[in-house]
């Protein structure tokens, strides 16, 4: 879904599911002001009724290079992102002047068919700062991909209050056959392994280490990403760098003990970042094997 808006896709999920959580990890507030995201949240909660729509923010130094922002500060923007759009979608009039944003919304006229309830907020963080801000003033916090158990228990620990602990792992299965179900995991590990050298320095640090990688292991992966693309990272991802990554991987067998660690380790909301063949075979095989241990 990366090549598409996730503000238009979430609303067509949403009109044709009736029982899934629809969600936007993540929307950053630097590419789309407060108020628009707002609006667009709106669309999906009609689209989706109560109860099932979920608000990610992150503010994302990809976004942020993207945008020629590098350098911003992102704990008081984000800080302003959540009150407006939690102001605008309560539907009263709302004024709203902060250091980097502003918001001037008339409330929804009596009569008006349009949601008023404001969704669970989420707010992606691997820095230590951001994750703290995230157990002030959030109903979640989304941790980025690669996530550890060790990296949850770190989560935890910064954001010290009881919200929703929402983790994204590299996720694939195969219903008898270990390496197959393995190999679409290592495809996704490798890009993201690449994208953390590439763009992402600093709070990665840690996520790396957590897992126990170095620069030297994984700096072959970010060099074939550059040189050769997706499957020459992948083919650079060695059994030992995989398993540091703890995926989600394997067989449904190995898939149900992975997703035990991480609740234990304090994850309380399971993001499978799914790849590889068969997706939706892979889908349905999680659905049918794996997911009703957990119900």
């Amino acid at each position: 879904m990366e090549a598409r808006s996730s503000t238009v896709t979430s609303a067509l999920i949403a009109r044709e599911t009736e029982r899934l959580a629809v969600g936007w990890g993540i929307i950053s507030p630097f590419t789309r002001h407060p108020v628009q995201v707002a609006m667009d949240a709106r669309v999906v909660q009609e689209a989706a009724g109560p109860g099932r729509f979920l608000l990610g923010f992150g503010t994302s130094k990809i976004f942020l290079n993207n945008a020629r922002l590098n350098g911003r500060r992102t704990l008081g923007p984000m800080r302003e992102a959540v009150e407006i759009v939690r102001g605008v979608l309560g539907g009263a009039p709302f004024e709203y002047e902060g250091d980097t944003f502003s918001a001037s919304v008339p409330g929804l006229q009596d009569g008006a068919a349009t949601p008023r309830d404001v969704p669970p907020l989420y707010v992606a963080a691997t820095a230590p700062k951001m994750q703290a801000l995230a157990g002030e003033i959030a109903d979640g916090c989304l941790t980025p991909s690669i996530t550890t158990p060790a990296f949850v228990g770190y989560t935890r620990e910064n954001v010290g209050a009881d919200i929703d602990i929402g983790c994204t792992i590299v996720a694939s299965i195969h219903e008898s056959d270990r390496d197959a179900g393995r190999d679409g995991a290592r495809e996704i590990a490798g890009m993201y392994l690449a994208n953390k050298v590439q763009n992402i320095k600093g709070a990665a640090d840690t996520l790396l280490d957590l897992a126990g990688l170095t620069q030297a292991e994984i700096r072959p992966v970010a060099e074939a990403m550059e040189q050769g693309g997706r499957l020459a990272a992948k083919a650079k991802v060695t059994d030992e760098i995989l398993d540091k990554c703890k995926p989600i991987a394997g067989i449904p067998a190995d898939c149900i003990a992975a997703i035990e660690e991480y609740r234990d380790a304090g994850c309380t909301h399971v993001m499978l970042e799914l790849w590889g063949d068969r997706r939706h075979e892979q889908i349905e095989l999680f659905g049918k094997e794996v997911l009703p241990h957990f119900r």
